[in-house]
């Protein structure tokens, strides 16, 4: 029986594993990083044991280190969570042969099903059905003229969107394959990578599984996972808007023959691409725990109304218990959308974003739940995946649960680190998804970051308004005599003034008082009498209430040094105090191609006087296991190369001077 369980991972969904463990009375510990020596999951759980070291490689990746910090806590089992060792054979046979329970399929199982060529050849000998596919050897060409265009190139040993590439042009191919091979072996410490015909439009539509030691094997519904960026879901729901019960009987049909060809023991997915027609394909088995697991947990529950909870089950079945329930005990109660909240750039193409949580705040509404692991305060690094929670919403129907988790997400506060919640709340609010007909080009053509609308001129002018008054106010309130105003001048007859940044622009605020609680402002280029209803010392710490040319609006304020967040319905705006002194450490040299997120350097492509056209690769990048290509912006001459392969770098660090004094733009 498992009385100590070990959690061999970090964030949400170690706190997630935490709360079930501790329900059914399990002893909990955790290992952490030191960069996580403060993390959430360390103070939730009953114990912590530190790996010593900050990148995953050192920590979270090395089987040795987790195993003797299972072997010093006394634990007899270990709960791998997503990610990281999870779907790692020898991290389970390492456990099998130290006496420990492993939470998850046999080695055998996950070593078939990790192997994603292997799985598809084992599912096509079931009878369910594959996309045509073939494996990358001395010739990718031949490979990709058998397979046909467009194709995907795919990590034989990974997912998650991690070492695939979409190829619609035979000349992209090798280049493509490189590039996933690279980023196959960073994630997954293998570099095979094989072809798949790309079916679009096409649905991502997947089934939750469940098997015990005892040859039973449920189904559990099925997820839509069709929104994605970079091949990643950042949106789920279940049940799937696209599936009748037919089609639904069918798929969830072929899912559980999955299973029991695998012999499947514990929580798996399978995942399918679902056409147009209805016609569906097999993609590949996730031996573990899905991110998008509590949407199934929120839209399906037995019959008699026990809900369910899949980590409770993952471990009752670890412990070789029968499960509870059988298939006709299973029903839909509902409708259940996640919403992935990323730390990540999406004007910038969905780069990875670091820095310090200063507000963290999620509305805790009836039919909300959040999946997070962090808590204001937490430092996002490069070391690890840029998640940092699950919002998730239910509702007896589909357009409510919609309108929960737009809801939420826009009353959402979340400062200090870029994020994509803006985004988010575009998505949702986006026509095809609402209606449900939708595919997995939704993003690519609706939702890309190009065709995102630029800030709202009334937003920002509000905003920077609101900021201003706010910190005249406080001015005020900290000014030696009360005579003496907010902005003091020694000419009444001019405006107060205040500059902030927005982004790359700058926002000049002009307000000059004009009766009590009244202000003449200019800002971002309108211009009101606003007229202040609440301050914040009689409303609250941080909010102002105030109308601008007749629309009353309220407005949350809040300051970290220079930095200002400024929240309401007309949504979130970031602003920056604006020195009038300039920084001498800001400038850099003209023409520089900086670095647009941390991390290193995989390769350089050009050097020290080469010419480059506009669009040719400079650079690339590698941060959080992803690549990123650094193209030039101009026609010119390399002047400079200030990195090399394997160099670290920060943001904005300059990788490469070009010269384009004598470009032709003609």
């Amino acid at each position: 029986m498992i009385e100590t369980l070990l959690i061999a991972n970090r964030g949400e969904i170690a706190c997630r594993i935490v709360r079930s463990a501790r329900a059914m009375g399990i002893r909990t510990v955790a290992v952490y990083s030191d960069a996580d020596a403060v993390a959430p999951h360390v103070e939730e759980s009953d114990e912590a044991i530190a790996l010593v070291g900050d990148a995953a490689a050192d920590t979270y990746l090395r089987i040795d280190k987790l195993l003797d910090a299972a072997a010093r806590a006394g634990a007899d089992a270990v709960h791998p969570g997503y990610g990281f060792l999870s779907e790692n054979a020898g991290f389970a046979s390492a456990c099998d042969d130290a006496g420990l329970i492993f939470v998850g399929p046999t080695p055998d199982v996950i070593e078939a099903m990790g192997d994603k060529i292997a799985a598809k050849a084992t599912m096509r000998a079931a009878g369910v059905p594959v996309l045509d596919d073939a494996e990358v050897a001395d010739d990718p060409d031949r490979a990709g003229a058998a397979v046909g265009y467009p194709l995907l190139v795919k990590a034989a040993a990974g997912g998650g969107g991690k070492g695939m590439r979409l190829v619609t042009d035979p000349a992209d191919l090798a280049d493509a394959v490189a590039a996933a091979r690279r980023e196959a072996a960073a994630a997954f410490g293998d570099d095979r990578v094989f072809l798949e015909r790309y079916l679009s439009p096409a649905r991502h539509v997947e089934v939750q599984i469940l098997g015990d030691a005892h040859g039973n094997v449920v189904h559990l519904g099925e997820r839509e996972c069709s929104v994605q960026r970079r091949h990643q879901k950042i949106i789920e729901e279940s049940p799937s808007p696209a599936l009748d019960d037919d089609l639904r009987g069918r798929m969830t049909s072929a899912a559980v023959t999955a299973a029991q060809a695998l012999g499947y023991r514990n929580a798996g997915t399978v995942e399918f691409v679902l056409g147009p027609g209805g016609e569906f394909a097999f993609l590949e088995v996730n031996t573990r725990l899905q991110v998008e697991h509590p949407v199934t947990e929120l839209a399906w529950a037995l019959r008699d109304g026990t809900p369910l909870d899949l980590v409770a089950l993952q471990l009752a079945v670890a412990d070789h218990q029968r499960l509870p329930f059988r298939q006709d005990d299973v029903v839909c109660v509902g409708h259940a959308v996640q919403a992935r909240v990323y730390a990540e750039d999406v004007p910038a193409g969905f780069l990875p974003a670091t820095g310090r949580l200063r507000t963290w705040r999620i509305p805790q509404r009836d039919g909300i739940r959040v999946d997070a692991g962090v808590i204001e305060g937490t430092e996002v690094t490069v070391h690890y995946d840029p998640l940092l929670a699950k919002v998730i919403a239910a509702a007896p129907r589909r357009d409510l649960a919609v309108q929960r988790l737009l809801g939420a997400l826009r009353d959402s506060a979340i400062h200090g680190v870029t994020t994509n919640r803006e985004f988010l709340t575009r998505a949702l609010a986006h026509p095809a998804f609402r209606a449900g007909d939708y595919d997995t080009g939704l993003v690519a053509q609706h939702l890309s970051p190009e065709q995102a609308a630029p800030a709202d001129p009334l937003r920002v002018a509000v905003a920077a308004a609101a900021a201003a008054l706010a910190e005249a106010r406080g001015n005020h309130l900290a000014a030696p005599l009360p005579s003496v105003p907010a902005g003091w001048r020694n000419s009444r007859s001019q405006p107060h003034r205040r500059a902030y940044r927005h982004g790359a622009d700058t926002v000049d605020v002009a307000y000059t008082p004009a009766g009590a609680r009244r202000w003449s402002v200019e800002a971002a280029g309108g211009a009101a009498t606003v007229v202040v209803h609440a301050w914040p010392d009689e409303r609250g710490d941080d909010t102002i209430d105030l109308s601008w040319d007749g629309r009353r609006l309220r407005l949350t304020v809040r300051r970290s040094g220079d930095d200002v967040d400024v929240d309401s319905v007309l949504g979130h705006v970031a602003l920056v105090r604006h020195s009038p002194f300039a920084d001498p450490q800001a400038e850099d040299a003209v023409g520089a191609m900086l670095a647009p997120m941390p991390g290193s350097v995989v390769s350089v492509h050009v050097e020290a006087g080469q010419s480059v056209e506009r669009g040719a690769l400079l650079v690339v990048l590698e941060a959080m296991k992803m690549e990123h290509r650094v193209t030039a912006t101009a026609d010119g001459v390399v002047a400079e190369v200030r990195v090399r392969a394997g160099d670290p770098v920060a943001t904005d660090d300059a990788l490469v001077v070009l010269d384009d004094s004598g470009a032709d733009y003609s």
